[in-house]
């Protein structure tokens, strides 16, 4: 089995390979993956960006990680896990378009993920051509998660954005 620095490798080749001047830059994954995160951290630091982590699980996980002293992420960005702190931060980036590395939940599509509420305009927020949304997992094949996932890639699409899938190891 491949081993994350294969990830970590192309996660770097998608994140800092390609021109993401003034576009928004989206990563979503498992936030259970301590590891992917802390590459995602890194990437985005190297992107001279603010990292904001937005969604409960993600939330939870990071807490997680710092308490046991497996990982710290509040000293490299800010962490957002209610709908109200999401929506006030969203305005705040949207203003200043090409400054912030979101890591959001919703990389299976779930339907109460920032990603999806972001899409169905729970959380107000617009995408613009060629604005990034990197996919830093696999889909888990069950019949529910493969339609919400193809729901969310539509709605994505549908705002002509450069999507990246499979930003993992097999």
């Amino acid at each position: 089995m491949p081993s994350e620095s294969v990830a970590k490798q192309m996660l770097k080749e998608v994140m800092l390979g390609t021109d993401s001047k003034n576009r928004h830059v989206v990563v979503t994954t498992f936030s259970s993956h301590i590891a992917r995160l802390n590459s995602i951290v890194e990437f985005g630091q190297k992107m001279g960006r603010k990292i904001v982590f937005m969604g409960r699980s993600i939330a939870k996980y990071i807490k997680a990680a710092e308490q046991t002293g497996i990982a710290t992420f509040t000293n490299k960005g800010e962490v957002f896990k209610y709908s109200g702190q999401i929506k006030r931060q969203l305005k705040r980036i949207a203003k200043e378009r090409g400054k912030y590395l979101m890591v959001v939940t919703g990389h299976q599509g779930e339907p109460k993920s920032v990603l999806s509420k972001m899409m169905n305009n729970e959380l107000k927020f617009n995408f613009f051509p060629e604005d990034q949304i990197i996919f830093s997992c696999k889909t888990i094949p069950t019949p529910t998660n493969i339609e919400n996932r193809k729901r969310l890639e539509s709605s994505l699409r549908s705002f002509n954005v450069r999507i990246f899938k499979d930003i993992h190891t097999s």
